[in-house]
């Protein structure tokens, strides 16, 4: 039930404990080193038919912004006279888009960088901090307690790279490394807006479609109305409803390229003459500036890419690697060849290019489907927000929000009532105010743009700085991703006024308030290592004939580790009087998705009689159970110490 450790060689006075804790407060079995902690069912462990299990559940959370994109790509773009020659160029960009970033660049290469199971621009961020020391949390501390288990990437090299030290010397690159981790997650949280607001709102456009007396306001009006019912249900957690998710994305995965297929045979059989890159070199020859321009639309095909990587931490990369490639790759290729086999027969009905497709007998049908398909895409980009919301308060990049864990079994499903309700103003205003799709749809493609341009920089970081990859290797990833990322950044740049401007305005509040939250906790964690006090101080203190002793507990929190906090003196000074049994407390979030569990409390006698420290470990994805992790301080106290 417990671990004696001895006395350390830094403190041989101190007698310590480690307890093993879970997030629920119940005492575990001693620690194996042997066994991985922060994964308990590894990949290497999972059967087939597990990971195929694993693979379906991903089509219900991860892929839900990516495989509901036809609703809106071929709308969004402001195409007034297109020919056979447009649409076959747009569609070979298609292809060449979901090919090079989605299986190149995230199926394969950006999803082996997960920091301990966890991925996204932030975990990138942690594991460049964990190896390299660039961040401004200590990553010190993390290996000396923590026992980190490598997931298979080349780190921990000795020598270190001249870029590395470059960043570890620069306070200016160190800053600019955490402007780009903010902004990412700024824009993540921008994507938790837009996603429901785009996909709802193009879902159920498909009424105007065989109701051309449907108002456009009335449109909107039932997206507001969805959204708000969908917010509103937060609370109660998505558990209960979860296990019809991917039943549903499997359902829209499945259909629309079969859809896709009927459209080619009897429209376009020679569709698969587009995969060529020729067409696309045709394409911007033919169109020039403007077909440069167009990219602000077409880059909507791979909106939801980023959560191969982001969501890591719900499942594994086998299973997420499977499903991609077997079925939301070649669904899109089909759908989208679908889509553009019919327009180039229909050009005239290219503003509504996804219902039109769409078979007058199972039109009703694909509208459900499409409609709980757009609802099941906005739940897994809001539960996203939320998780970012988390790590980000654990790791005191944002004000303290309250957080609430909505199932007792998945310890990944938050919900933050504060964010949802500004979330949820924040949709229904998005809708009501920029009701056109296509201003939504080029706010939409700046989020989608950025994100991928920083995930490629910081991956490419990752390679130089962590995996040490081959120079030429690295020199042709950088290429060919940052070049193909930042046309299409720098022509979404060109819509800024066509709602490009929403997610900066967004994303611009969020990193106000990210950075001067920070700025404050790290001047006060100045202000309390200044004016800290030490053991000597506190004996001294405790001698004086005036203090009393008094019965009773008393927790004190901390920051610090290395001496007690400022607040004991002016308690001390006012009171008068000391409890007689005294815990300093300190909570440290590690720059880790998880901590083991029988890594998670420390608790030592700082050698004092009645004084004790306490120390709580935690990473940035954990569950964290305060009233569990008390129990079990006050349980060992009585049982150790004999308190």
């Amino acid at each position: 039930m417990e671990q004696q450790l001895g006395q350390r060689e830094s403190h041989p006075t101190l007698s310590e404990v480690v307890i093993e804790s879970s997030t629920n407060g119940y005492l575990h079995l001693p620690y194996s080193r042997n066994a991985n902690p922060l994964n308990p069912s590894s990949e290497e462990t999972k059967g087939k038919w597990e990971n195929l299990v694993l693979a379906y559940k991903t089509l219900g959370v991860v892929f839900g912004g990516l495989v509901t994109s036809p609703l809106y790509m071929y709308p969004s773009m402001p195409l007034k006279f297109p020919t056979e020659e447009d649409y076959l160029g747009i569609y070979s960009i298609v292809f060449w888009t979901l090919t090079l970033i989605g299986v190149v660049k995230y199926a394969s290469i950006a999803i082996k960088a997960d920091d301990q199971g966890e991925g996204g621009t932030f975990a990138l961020y942690s594991l460049l901090c964990r190896n390299m020391n660039v961040g401004f949390l200590s990553s010190q501390s993390v290996a000396s307690n923590i026992s980190i288990s490598r997931s298979g990437l080349q780190e921990g090299i000795g020598t270190k790279s001249k870029l590395g030290k470059f960043f570890e010397e620069s306070i200016v690159a160190r800053r600019i490394l955490l402007f780009l981790a903010m902004l990412g997650m700024c824009m993540l949280i921008g994507d938790g807006i837009l996603t429901p607001a785009i996909s709802v709102l193009s879902a159920m456009d498909g009424l105007r479609t065989l109701f051309p007396s449907v108002s456009k306001s009335l449109v909107e009006s039932l997206s507001a109305a969805v959204l708000i019912v969908l917010f509103l249900l937060q609370r109660f957690g998505t558990s209960r409803v979860s296990f019809l998710f991917s039943p549903i994305m499997g359902a829209w995965t499945f259909s629309t390229p079969l859809v896709g297929i009927y459209r080619i045979i009897h429209h376009y059989p020679s569709i698969i003459k587009a995969l060529s890159p020729y067409y696309i070199v045709h394409f911007f020859s033919r169109n020039g500036k403007e077909g440069w321009r167009l990219l602000g639309g077409i880059v909507l095909c791979i909106t939801g890419s980023e959560a191969l990587f982001a969501d890591l931490g719900h499942f594994n990369r086998s299973s997420i690697r499977t499903a991609f490639l077997f079925t939301i790759y070649p669904s899109l290729v089909l759908t989208y060849g679908g889509q553009t086999a019919y327009l180039i027969r229909h050009p005239s009905n290219h503003d509504d290019g996804f219902y039109k497709f769409i078979p007058e007998a199972i039109y009703w049908p694909i509208f459900i489907i499409a409609t709980l398909a757009a609802i099941v895409a906005s739940q897994s980009l809001i539960s996203a927000t939320f998780s970012v919301i988390k790590q980000s308060v654990v790791l005191d990049y944002f004000p303290r929000v309250k957080v609430v864990h909505t199932s007792s079994g998945k310890e990944g499903e938050v919900y933050s009532p504060e964010i949802n309700y500004i979330l949820m103003v924040l949709c229904v205003v998005v809708i009501l105010v920029f009701g056109d799709g296509k201003d939504i749809g080029n706010a939409f493609g700046v989020v989608v743009s950025l994100v991928m341009l920083i995930t490629t920089l910081l991956l490419t970081l990752v390679m130089i700085m962590i995996w040490r990859t081959p120079t030429i290797l690295v020199a042709l990833y950088f290429l060919v991703f940052f070049t193909m990322e930042g046309v299409y950044v720098t022509a979404v740049f060109t819509k800024f006024r066509e709602g490009g401007w929403i997610p900066f305005a967004i994303s611009f509040i969020l990193a106000f308030i990210m950075f001067g939250w920070f700025y404050g906790r790290q001047r006060k964690i100045e202000y309390e290592l200044t004016h800290r006090i030490n053991l000597e101080r506190l004996g001294i203190m405790l001698s004086d004939p005036g203090l009393q002793r008094v019965p009773g507990l008393c927790f004190f929190y901390t920051k610090i580790q290395d001496g007690l906090t400022p607040i004991l003196g002016h308690y001390i000074k006012n009171i008068r009087s000391l409890h007689n049994v005294t815990i300093f407390t300190t909570l440290r979030y590690l720059l880790v998705p998880k901590v083991a569990p029988g890594q998670r409390i420390v608790v030592n006698r700082l050698g004092l009689k009645g004084v004790y420290g306490c120390v709580i470990q935690y990473g940035y994805a954990d569950f964290l159970n305060f009233r569990g992790v008390y129990h079990v301080i006050l349980w060992k106290l009585r049982k150790t110490f004999l308190i």
